[in-house]
């Protein structure tokens, strides 16, 4: 199996805790928190891990090089911001297969990757998305699904929603279906993308209720050092 990581985000929430670094390199109880995420993947039995890179990206290229342990890495550049759909579509280029898991390098989301990527060929949509049920999706956001599991909406961000689903931030997506003219310069995967396309295009949800950490602002990041004090595969 082959990922995608998105760790070139600026991480402007996250300055007030952590200065100076992409917010992938975060140190969570001394170690950068994408070396939690690559052991993880290493553990699902991932083959080679694409770090999509942009803001600061040296640093996290000195750091890992083009191995982490037993895991290859490769580095796709952005010279400019391309957010999450352009990060993902020029990483794509660099993907040997057909599809790859895809996802994001300031979150932790465990779940069964060879169950997800088997899931996906079975379903044969253009994308497949992990789903964490939450007793509060307000932060987030919520998907909807049907009985056969397509996605047949996304809620937007609210202060008070309740229970739902919400976007994981894994995926798994097919080489082809980002590479369509309509998807092209900067955009958003989510808004632009999940978002804008459901209603015509094949997105199936695939719930999981793994552990799951997103160290995207100040509060979590230190609930984190917690958390993973105790990490294991």
């Amino acid at each position: 199996m082959e990922a995608i990581v998105l760790a070139g985000g600026l991480g402007t929430r996250l300055q007030k805790v952590v200065s100076d670094l992409p917010k992938s390199l975060a140190q969570i109880n001394n170690r950068p928190f994408l070396e939690y995420l690559f052991d993880y993947l290493i553990f699902q039995g991932v083959t080679r891990v694409i770090l999509s890179v942009g803001y600061k990206h040296d640093l996290i290229s000195g750091h890992f090089g083009n191995q982490y342990k037993s895991l290859p890495v490769q580095y796709s550049i952005e010279n400019e911001p391309l957010g999450t759909g352009g990060g993902i579509r020029l990483a794509l280029w660099k993907v040997e297969g057909q599809r790859a898991l895809v996802m994001n390098g300031d979150s932790l989301f465990k779940l069964d990757y060879k169950a997800l990527m088997a899931y996906h060929i079975k379903k044969k949509p253009d994308a497949t998305i992990a789903l964490r049920k939450l007793k509060d999706t307000g932060r987030y956001g919520s998907v909807s699904l049907d009985r056969t599991r397509r996605i047949t909406g996304f809620k937007e961000k609210a202060r008070v929603s309740g229970s739902g689903y919400i976007n994981g931030g894994v995926y798994v997506i097919e080489k082809y279906f980002l590479m369509e003219p309509e998807f092209r310069g900067r955009f958003s995967i989510e808004r632009d993308c999940f978002e804008q396309y459901y209603p015509e295009l094949k997105f199936y949800g695939f719930p999981a209720d793994g552990f799951f950490m997103d160290i995207g602002i100040p509060e979590d990041y230190l609930k984190a050092q917690h958390e993973f004090a105790a990490f294991k595969d």
